[in-house]
């Protein structure tokens, strides 16, 4: 969670910031976020701006990085990066303030549309990546989240138990089937995208270069959690070409790696129900 406020920002690093916006009148915290030590949409002189402030030298610091690296790459998806300062041991990005709802994902959603639309322009405008990032394929060779569970004393589910060496198999496939030059998001779910007259998509961070079909893939699973039957989420994601063009058998084997990746984190247990009923629907048992 965001664990620092405005006044309580080291002054150095207040100061840092208005150099670049003009003085601040007012802060504004969102409900939500979880990966940085500050966020916070700061009215200021020149107006309105979203910003991300991490302590440097950590895990979270890495991943703004990453963030900072796609976002002064401009896509029609993403908001605007400003500007990067760093100060007295603070990282901070400024970025257009995008204004707008979580969309819902639930069936008949009026979202539902330019969620598709804004999706499909990512992989199309994104293919190639026009940044060196991390490849999704090593992300997932490093996480391998069956190969964990296979070793640790976690208890499994029975049916997870059961079937551990097929999911290892498919978990091996995956690591491969993600392999592409596409930027991909890597984090698409409703919390980091907003709708006004269109959609955008927020919070780069866990960014990677890989295949372009894996970011609708991941919202199949999020259609399937708001109550879309599976067969109904993949028609919408057939709707994206980069998703239709997707192997199938790529397709199953990306859904098992998420769905380890929900069971090893063990933190979204209702996911890792709708994870675990897509996976067999997917594989007929």
């Amino acid at each position: 969670m965001v664990s620092q406020e405005w006044a309580n920002l080291p002054a150095a690093v207040r100061r840092a910031i208005e150099n670049r916006t003009g003085a601040v009148a007012a802060t504004v915290s969102p409900d939500n976020g979880r990966n940085s030590d500050f966020l916070a949409t700061l009215q200021t002189e020149q107006g309105p701006c979203f910003v991300k402030g991490v302590l440097t030298g950590t895990r979270r610091a890495r991943a703004q990085q990453t963030e900072a690296r796609v976002g002064a790459r401009p896509n029609s998806a993403a908001p605007r990066l400003l500007w990067d300062v760093t100060a007295d041991r603070w990282h901070v990005l400024g970025f257009e303030a995008v204004t707008g709802h979580h969309p819902s994902l639930a069936p008949g959603s009026p979202d539902l549309p330019m969620v598709a639309d804004i999706v499909a322009a990512m992989t199309r405008e994104l293919t190639p990546s026009p940044v060196e990032l991390e490849q999704s394929t090593d992300q997932w060779a490093w996480s391998a989240p069956w190969r964990r569970l296979s070793t640790s004393d976690r208890e499994l589910d029975s049916w997870d138990k059961d079937h551990l060496p097929e999911l290892l198999d498919w978990e091996q496939h995956g690591i491969e089937a993600v392999r592409g030059n596409s930027l991909v998001h890597g984090d698409m779910h409703p919390l980091n995208i907003l709708v006004s007259d269109r959609a955008r998509v927020v919070d780069w961070a866990w960014s990677s270069v890989g295949a372009p079909w894996l970011d609708p893939a991941a919202l199949v699973l999020r259609l399937i959690a708001d109550g879309h039957t599976p067969e109904q989420a993949e028609e919408w994601a057939k709707t994206i070409p980069a998703y239709r063009d997707a192997p199938a058998d790529a397709a199953t084997a990306y859904a098992v790696l998420v769905f380890g990746m929900w069971a090893y984190r063990g933190v979204f247990p209702g996911l890792t129900d709708v994870a675990r009923q897509y996976v067999r629907h997917r594989l007929g048992t």
